[in-house]
């Protein structure tokens, strides 16, 4: 995932907050705001403090990012999307992880299978 493909201004992250959409799941938060003038999506990765240390955030961040790199091609173009993650996804593997970020993308109607 390109750095230009990430949403790191507060202000950006306040206004997809305000006015996106969010889904859930028991791992995942997924805030997303249509944006049709993108010819891209765009991606800011949440994790709060009562997950754990910095270290622990890092990593949790890293691991949604690379879920993220993985699925780009199944993800809707001109959306900015939020994802914040939860406590569960501490304990996860890659593959549990992956198959929960499928199911969040796909209440929010932002992911599609290859054909």
């Amino acid at each position: 995932m390109k750095k230009s493909f990430r949403i790191k201004k507060s202000e950006e992250f306040s206004r997809i907050f305000q006015t996106g959409t969010s889904y859930a799941n028991r791992q995942f938060v997924v805030y997303v705001l249509e944006r049709p003038e993108l010819e891209a999506f765009r991606v800011g990765i949440t994790v709060g403090r009562k997950l754990g240390n910095a270290v622990v955030r890092n990593r949790t961040k890293r691991r949604v990012r690379e879920l993220v790199r993985e699925h780009q091609t199944q993800l809707d173009a001109g959306k900015d999307y939020i994802i914040i993650a939860r406590k569960p996804v501490l304990d996860m593997s890659h593959e549990a992880l992956s198959k929960s970020f499928v199911h969040v993308m796909k209440r929010a109607k932002s992911y599609h299978a290859k054909t």
